[in-house]
């Protein structure tokens, strides 16, 4: 199956509500390899990969966020694949 990456910036109420921590479950939980992370700015960034089925279900989970979040708008632009294995948090830029 073939797989794409898609990089997410995600606005809004999105650090400190448990945001990454529930991406990387999700995301993990589809099978995506990649990454989250917090951005010196307030936003949170993604790299999505995965099939592409995948990778677009997850980032419309995004455009929701886990239950203390709210997300303002969702930034999606094509990625490439970085040779991550698995899905994990990165360190915030």
């Amino acid at each position: 199956m073939a797989e794409t990456a898609l990089r997410l910036r995600i606005s809004g109420k999105v650090q400190n509500v448990w945001f990454r921590g529930w991406l990387v479950e999700l995301a993990s939980g589809a099978g995506l390899r990649g990454w989250v992370r917090n951005r010196s700015d307030g936003t949170v960034e993604a790299l999505l990969i995965g099939p592409e089925s995948h990778v677009q279900e997850v980032a419309g989970h995004c455009r929701s966020g886990p239950p203390a979040a709210v997300v303002g708008r969702v930034e999606a632009a094509p990625g490439h694949d970085d040779g991550s294995a698995g899905f994990r948090l990165r360190s915030t830029v």
